[in-house]
């Protein structure tokens, strides 16, 4: 298989790394509308036919397979199917934008504390809607952050925009963070997001390369902490795609892909890549 168009000397730069080395590469991926395709009910989501297969040819050559999500580690784990996927021994979950994180050599979950906020803004979210005029919304409860979907809604941007200011005080008052995405908005506490999760594993792996692929702004945190860490001489393949229509996510990539089936792609390729050195 071809490589991909990479659009940026950063980017070659980072492919080059990742097979040449991957021994210190680490390969890391969103979930939602990377691995998996967009859908209504987040409880419906499954990877895309190939993306766990590619993942775990991958792991047989890289130090680390991991999976960056802002869901639970476990409901990442049960939706994606990686436990029982032979070859994905190395993987790891780091779920909650990092609070969580599950391995798969020992199926055990390890977790930070908490806030307090977040009890708060549960409680106080669906007076919040219905004074709102949007008691519909869908709440997606991931225990240590609350995400509000429109998604389903006959009017979802409408609803979405109509959201924002009380959801942003809110966030205000419980000491919590408004994070918006793809037709959502959550209440996230801060310093929690997927940059600071993505260089704790870059740091606890010793990674010299990486790949990150992600598809909506939540991902933005990552894109930003691998600019950053490029910096100190990090070599990496930031990939994008189409699935949320994330503009300044897609300008920021160094690979644009349509939706989950082209990272299969991609992933493809670089292990093809990998084997061919």
């Amino acid at each position: 298989m071809s490589p991909p168009v990479i659009q940026t000397e950063a980017g070659r730069e980072g492919w080059e790394a990742i097979v040449s080395d991957p021994a210190s590469a680490v390969i890391s991926s969103d979930f939602d509308g990377v691995l998996s395709p967009l859908v209504e009910d987040p409880a419906l989501s499954r990877p895309v036919e190939g993306a766990l297969d590619a993942l775990a040819r991958l792991a047989r050559s890289v130090n680390q397979v991991a999976i960056v999500t802002g869901r639970p580690a476990l409901v990442a784990t049960e939706l994606s199917g990686v436990s029982g996927h032979p070859g994905l021994g190395n993987l790891v979950v780091l779920g909650h934008y990092g609070l969580e994180r599950w391995d798969a050599a020992t199926g055990m979950v390890t977790s930070e504390p908490v806030p307090p906020g977040v009890t708060t803004a549960r409680d106080r979210l669906p007076g919040l809607l219905r004074e709102a005029g949007v008691p519909d919304a869908f709440v997606e409860d991931k225990d240590s952050s609350l995400a509000v979907h429109t998604r389903r809604l006959d009017d979802p941007v409408g609803a979405f925009e109509l959201l924002r200011a009380p959801l942003a005080a809110l966030a205000e008052e419980t000491s919590l963070r408004l994070e918006p995405g793809n037709l959502v908005l959550e209440l996230r506490p801060p310093g929690i997001d997927k940059g600071v999760a993505l260089r704790g594993l870059i740091e606890s792996t010793g990674a010299r390369s990486i790949l990150y692929a992600g598809d909506d702004l939540g991902d933005l945190a990552a894109y930003r902490a691998v600019q950053a860490e490029r910096e100190t001489g990090l070599r990496a393949v930031l990939l994008a795609t189409r699935s949320s229509n994330a503009a300044e996510l897609i300008e920021a990539a160094d690979v644009v892909v349509d939706d989950p089936s082209g990272v299969v792609t991609v992933l493809t390729a670089l292990s093809d890549a990998i084997s061919a050195r």
